[in-house]
């Protein structure tokens, strides 16, 4: 049992027979024979190992010691997978905002090419006489001359991030 104890703890601490044997001041065969159960240490070297190993005498000289390295590693896959969850939520969560949004441009600018086709601009035949309405005009004037030009780059765009965010089933 002590052997056994001595093999895992060892192996858990990531030595070697020839580093713990350095760290105790004794030949690796010393650490050999115990591990192999043909000796057993004495009482000081228990008490050494104890503060190499960070582990009480009582592990040593009885308790089973399980290797956890399996249940850390299945216990790690599974913080990564629900982890690996929440982020892909988080995608589609964001990819479903992009789509409506993208969705809502597409009609926001098809309404307003649509308002201006029906309305046919009808400040361009205002009295521009008044500087009042002037001014008026120019201002709509531009907002729609920027519009026009941007518009249609505008709609494409939100079509490829509409199409691209789109759910597949």
């Amino acid at each position: 049992m002590i052997n056994e104890n001595i093999r895992t703890l060892r192996k858990a601490k990531g030595l070697s027979q020839e580093e713990l044997a350095i760290r105790l001041n004794v030949v690796r065969q010393t650490i050999s024979k115990w591990e192999q159960g043909l000796s057993v240490p004495d009482a000081d070297m228990l008490l050494s190992l104890s503060e190499v190993f960070e582990t009480p005498v009582s592990t040593l000289l009885g308790e089973t010691i399980v290797d956890n390295k399996a249940d850390d590693l299945k216990a790690i896959s599974e913080k990564l997978e629900v982890i690996n969850l929440q982020l892909a939520r988080k995608k589609e969560t964001r990819e479903k905002w992009i789509h409506w949004l993208c969705m809502i441009g597409c009609t926001v600018i098809l309404a307003a090419l649509a308002a201006l086709i029906v309305l046919k601009s009808p400040y361009l035949g205002w009295d521009n006489s008044h500087t009042e309405t002037a001014v008026i005009g120019v201002a709509l004037h531009a907002l729609e001359w920027s519009f026009v030009r941007i518009a249609p780059l505008a709609l494409i765009g939100a079509i490829v991030g509409a199409c691209l965010t789109r759910k597949k089933r």
